[in-house]
C-alpha cells in the first residue's frame, strides 16, 4: 500500500499518479457511483473512509443524470475548511471529524494504466484528480470473493479521488441551489443519458447502507426521505428495491470481471 500523502491537484496532462504509486499500481477511492459500479481489473475493493471532507449533492449533472436544459444533481466531496464558509442547513448534523465512506479498489501495475485513463473518460463534467488519504478497515472483497482480516492496518495509504471542485463550472455556487428540498425536487424530475436522477440517489443510498460500519450519510438520507415524500411511497419502494438489486449483481459481475461498456456511462466519483 502507498504511503500516505496530502492532497494534490495532478497536471493537466493527469499522469502525476505514477509519482504516488512508484511500483505502477493504483488505488482508486470512490464515493459515489464508484461504490456500485467498480473500475475494471480492480483484486481488492476496501471499505473506509477519507476525512476532512463532507458529502453533498452539489454538483449539477448536464449529461449522466440531467441535461444542460434541465440539469440533475450528482455527488461530489468538498473541504470542510471550505464547507463552513457556505450555507449549509444541515450542517449541525456534521460531527467535528467528518468521515467521507466509501471503497478503494486496488489495480495491479499490469492493468494500472489502462484504468487510469477509463476513469480519466468516466471522468466529466467538472470532476478532477486528487490524492488524499484513506482509512481502510478490515475487510476486503477481491475478485473470488469476500475476506475478513482483523489484523489490517489502520495507517492510512492515499488513493486517486475524482472531486467535484466548488471553482467548476457544475458546482451549485447559488444557496438556494444547494437548499435540500430544492435538490430534491430537481433529482425528483432529473433524467440522463444514465437514467433517472433518483436511481442514482437510491444507488447511493444503499451502497452505503451496504458497507455497513457506521457508514450512513445524513445528507443522503436527508434527501432519500424528501424524494420520497415527492415521489410518493409506492414507487419509491420500488426504486430501492430496485437499487438493491442492481447493486448486488454489479458487484458480482465485477468480481466476475464482467465490467464492459455500461460501466463507462456514469461518474468516477
Amino acid at each position: 500500500m502507498a504511503p500516505a500523502s496530502q492532497e494534490t491537484p495532478a497536471p493537466a496532462d493527469g499522469r502525476t499518479w505514477r509519482q504516488y504509486f512508484p511500483k505502477g499500481d493504483l488505488w482508486v477511492f470512490g464515493y459515489g457511483s464508484l461504490i456500485w459500479k467498480p473500475p475494471p481489473h480492480f483484486d481488492q475493493r476496501v471499505p473506509g473512509y477519507i476525512e476532512g471532507y463532507v458529502r453533498r449533492f452539489w454538483q449539477a449533472s448536464t449529461d449522466h443524470r440531467g441535461t444542460p436544459e434541465q440539469p440533475g444533481r450528482v455527488v461530489t466531496v468538498i473541504e470542510r475548511n471550505f464547507w463552513e464558509t457556505l450555507d449549509d442547513p444541515l450542517s449541525h448534523l456534521e460531527s467535528s471529524t467528518t468521515r467521507v465512506w466509501g471503497a478503494a479498489y486496488h489495480i495491479p501495475a499490469s492493468h494500472a494504466e489502462e484504468v487510469h485513463d477509463y476513469l480519466d473518460v468516466r471522468e466529466i463534467d467538472g470532476y478532477s484528480v486528487h490524492y488524499t488519504p484513506f482509512h481502510p478497515v478490515t475487510s476486503t472483497a477481491t475478485a473470488t470473493g469476500t475476506s475478513t482480516d482483523q489484523s489490517t492496518s489502520a495507517s492510512p495509504m492515499t488513493c486517486m479521488v475524482y472531486i467535484g471542485q466548488p471553482s467548476n463550472p457544475q458546482f451549485l455556487r447559488d444557496p438556494a441551489c444547494r437548499d435540500p428540498q430544492d435538490v430534491a425536487e430537481v433529482i425528483s424530475r432529473g433524467v440522463g443519458q444514465s437514467g433517472k436522477n433518483t436511481e442514482y440517489l437510491y444507488l447511493l443510498e444503499k451502497a452505503l447502507e451496504g458497507i455497513g460500519l457506521g457508514s450512513a450519510d445524513e445528507h443522503v438520507t436527508d434527501l432519500v426521505k424528501r424524494v420520497r415524500a415527492i415521489e410518493g411511497s409506492g414507487e419509491a419502494d420500488k426504486e430501492e428495491e430496485k437499487a438493491k438489486r442492481d447493486i448486488r449483481v454489479s458487484l458480482e459481475a465485477a468480481e466476475r470481471g464482467d465490467i464492459g461498456n455500461e460501466g463507462e456511462d456514469d461518474l468516477a466519483e
